[in-house]
């Protein structure tokens, strides 16, 4: 199993957002660079680098950061955050993305999101499918969309989709446990489908418990930020689980 760091940055500084309001968020005076050497040095190779400003803006702005990070770090990088057009996804790659997680694009503009899996190859664009009561929601969460989470997923998993980034929007950032049902129904009805669980995750005993229901990857970020898993920890775990 995947434990994947994730990295906020929102006005040039990381970030969380509580249940994804942009009103309800919390800075951290922490480097991403030293964060991600950090993780990088205790056996973790993935990072999930989320641009909060482009999901607003519509188009790539925190690409410096990731270009750092990328430069400075072997860690494998998968991008979000504004990713609209061929343009942003070719930028996206050019400044180091390893891979990309796009949600809007696939709401919208399904074609280009089809063509993006065929152009890229599906080891590297990712279906980002955040929900609130099971609805959609894009945009950097601020949009409603009234699409059904399953259905979206069906729709690009009979076309090949492999990857998928989900949120219960309710969850994020409250510490409050995964959404363990949700992500047992994903995979009982999605079998070949590589989930990447986000949000909720409180501590160690979460991750063994998604690791246990069959979850491919989790990502996480408050806990590890608030002090609820240690670096010790996740060492401990990387260093068990191979």
């Amino acid at each position: 199993m995947e434990i994947i760091p994730s990295i906020l940055i929102h006005n040039g500084q990381m970030a969380r957002l509580i249940k994804g309001d942009f009103k309800k968020e919390k800075v951290y005076d922490l480097s991403p660079l030293d964060l991600a050497k950090q993780f990088e040095s205790i056996g973790i190779q993935k990072l999930h680098l989320v641009d909060l400003d482009g999901a607003k803006k519509g188009r790539i702005v925190n690409y410096p950061t990731l270009e750092t990070l990328a430069g400075h770090t072997s860690l494998k990088i998968n991008f979000t955050g504004g990713l609209h057009t061929d343009g942003d996804v070719n930028k996206a790659f050019e400044f180091g993305a390893d891979s990309i997680t796009a949600s809007t694009v696939s709401i919208y503009r399904p074609e280009l999101f089809k063509a993006w899996m065929i152009s890229y190859g599906r080891e590297k664009i990712m279906l980002g499918a955040d929900s609130l009561d099971h609805q959609i929601r894009v945009g950097g969460w601020l949009k409603e969309t009234k699409v059904d989470l399953f259905k979206h997923i069906a729709y690009y998993y009979e076309r090949g989709l492999k990857y998928i980034k989900t949120t219960d929007i309710s969850r994020e950032a409250l510490l409050e446990g995964p959404p363990m049902e949700l992500y047992e129904e994903l995979l009982a009805q999605f079998p070949n489908l590589h989930v990447l669980a986000k949000g909720g995750v409180r501590d160690l005993a979460d991750i063994e418990e998604l690791k246990k229901i069959g979850i491919h990857s989790v990502i996480f970020s408050s806990s590890y930020y608030e002090g609820r898993i240690t670096l010790k920890e996740l060492s401990n775990f990387i260093a068990s689980d191979h």
